[in-house]
């Protein structure tokens, strides 16, 4: 069944349809939303936010085909208030003290995967959420979205709003922005091709 499908039976009444939609949705707006936040406790608090706005507005969506697109428009303007409402009510941060997916490491070990590549992952993966963290909130979402999501450019300008081209630069733009930090940081593309 389709998103589309899944809309129309929800909005004509079947809650169950919902329910697919999240199950559907859950892993890719969690790491979407983990790759913009940076963050695997305000991802979490930022998905569930963003379920919320699906659910509340989803009468709203005039182009059922396009579900996908208005989707990711609700998770990115979800990330993008919650930014505004740290930037206005800071708090204090207790970066670095972030718990370790303890179901990552599992599986992982689990998988007869040798304990030195377990940290060697955990700390590739910290290295590129770091960096994707110092480059820019436009060029970050733009990577993320084609790189992580797999979202085509396409796509990703209709999501943002923003014209092709626009997209393009802003993809090139992230990726050499990235490249100078691991540069700066001592990291060759090999490392970061491991295993992210």
């Amino acid at each position: 069944m389709t998103d589309a499908e899944l809309v129309a039976r929800f909005l004509a009444g079947d809650v169950g349809a919902f329910n697919t939609l999240v199950r559907r949705w859950e892993r890719p707006a969690y790491n979407f939303i983990l790759r913009y936040a940076g963050n695997r406790e305000e991802a979490r608090d930022l998905c569930q936010k963003t379920f919320i706005r699906v659910h509340k507005n989803l009468r709203r969506l005039r182009d059922r085909e396009k579900f996908s697109t208005w989707f990711y428009q609700v998770a990115l303007n979800t990330c993008r208030d919650a930014a505004r409402s740290r930037q206005r009510h800071p708090t204090c941060s207790l970066d670095g003290m972030e718990e370790v997916d303890l179901g990552t490491v599992s599986e992982m070990v689990s998988s007869s995967i040798q304990p030195d590549a377990v940290a060697h992952n955990l700390g590739v993966r910290e290295l590129l959420n770091r960096a994707l963290q110092a480059i820019p909130e436009e060029q970050r979402v733009v990577v993320v979205m084609k790189e992580y999501q797999g979202l085509k450019f396409v796509e990703i300008a209709e999501v943002l709003e923003v014209p092709l081209n626009t997209v393009k630069s802003r993809m090139y733009y992230g990726l050499n922005a990235l490249r100078k930090l691991f540069e700066q940081w001592q990291i060759d593309e090999e490392m970061v091709r491991y295993d992210v």
